[in-house]
């Protein structure tokens, strides 16, 4: 029988967490959880664990929360006494140094919510959605220096449907990877996986959503602006002006009229907005700053919108 590995789990948020019960599932050896430090949230900043701390506390493993790894001896001796045989990252949030690459004999394995060398960098699933991609995946491989540049080890396609949103395609992306995480160890325990390098000539990149990446430009297609709303859920948000207050369209439909863009339009229940290309949104579900969630036809009978009334 062969001997489980042993594993350093390095992850942070809710994404990473199926990985972690997967692999202790598996069987594998996670001797150490490395995680963010709590971090103060909501109004009375209180202090938080991250979603992967939170369930290695309830899987009982041991955990550290160094506030940084390049320069950290104490952390340093930490991994080193451990010898692990692996380091398995998922969305940990920092970059790894070089004595951590160079620690472990199967080196330091990620999973990355892409098909690289597509959306490199820390927001993949929301920028192939907001690009308007019908297909996207999971790779698993070997972290280098380098911003997800390093050899891939294995690959799975996922397909985003027209309903998807990042916060309901993230799950399933999470669940495959997960899968996808232990299969590649067991591969690489074996010495059945041939590492590949990435086409850097096919290399585009997810950056770390800013808040003005969700501000809607009506100049851009209603298909444009629609996978927008869907890739910056939940946040940035898809957000505009309406009468000087912030707005943000949480759900909408593109639809068949051709309008003016950034002007609304009622018929009946229905609200539009033009958008680039004499095409159209149907807006479905709004937020005005301060205010609730509203469905369109309440916005409609609440705000008594005038013809001709614009957005932006």
């Amino acid at each position: 029988m062969t001997q489980a590995l042993s594993l350093v789990f390095c992850g942070t948020p809710q994404f990473a967490v199926t990985t972690l019960e997967k692999l202790v599932a598996a069987g594998f050896g996670v001797r150490l959880v490395v995680t963010q430090p709590d971090r103060p949230k909501g109004r009375g900043l209180e202090l938080v664990a991250s979603p992967v701390k939170q369930s290695a506390l309830k899987l009982g493993l041991p955990i550290s929360q160094p506030e940084r790894i390049k320069t950290n001896d104490e952390f340093r001796a930490q991994l080193g006494g451990l010898k692990p045989d692996g380091i398995v990252v998922v969305g940990y949030g920092r970059l790894i140094p070089q004595w951590m690459l160079d620690l472990p004999g199967l080196g330091n394995i990620n999973l990355h919510a892409s098909l690289l060398p597509k959306y490199r960098g820390a927001a993949p699933i929301q920028w192939a959605i907001a690009q308007g991609e019908t297909v996207t995946g999971v790779t698993t491989m070997r972290l280098d220096a380098g911003l997800d540049t390093g050899d891939i080890l294995l690959q799975k396609e996922v397909a985003i449907t027209t309903e998807d949103t990042a916060e309901t395609l993230a799950p399933r992306l999470a669940a495959i990877g997960a899968d996808l995480m232990v299969e590649t160890l067991r591969g690489l325990q074996a010495g059945a996986i041939r590492p590949r390098a990435q086409d850097n000539s096919q290399a585009s990149l997810a950056p770390i959503l800013q808040k003005e990446d969700g501000l809607i430009d009506f100049s851009r297609s209603a298909a444009e602006i629609f996978n927008r709303v869907r890739g910056f859920q939940p946040w940035p948000g898809a957000h505009t002006r309406f009468r000087g207050k912030g707005l943000e369209i949480l759900w909408a439909r593109p639809a068949s009229e051709v309008m003016p863009a950034a002007e609304l339009r009622v018929q009946a229940d229905r609200l539009l907005v033009g958008c680039g290309q004499g095409s159209s949104l149907e807006l479905l579900e709004l937020q005005l700053e301060g205010k609730k969630r509203t469905p369109a036809r309440d916005f409609i009978h609440g705000y008594r919108l005038q013809a001709g009334e614009k957005l932006g």
